[in-house]
């Protein structure tokens, strides 16, 4: 964006960082014996879907 310009407010523009942080996290619990491996197995498909459906999602976004 050029200088002065707004920048977009769209939660959609944070949720795939946050989402991504929360994969690695988990994997990283999970590594680390602080979750157990069924409970890694069952939020890692959980965040890529919630993924998929943000990027669905701001196809109708406005802003961009």
């Amino acid at each position: 964006m050029a200088k002065g310009e707004k920048t977009c407010t769209c939660g959609h523009h944070t949720t795939i960082p946050v989402l991504m942080i929360l994969f690695a996290v988990t994997f990283l619990l999970g590594n680390q014996g602080y979750l157990t491996s069924s409970a890694v197995q069952t939020i890692w498909p959980i965040l890529v879907g919630i993924a998929g459906l943000v990027k669905l999602a701001e196809h109708h976004c406005g802003c961009c």
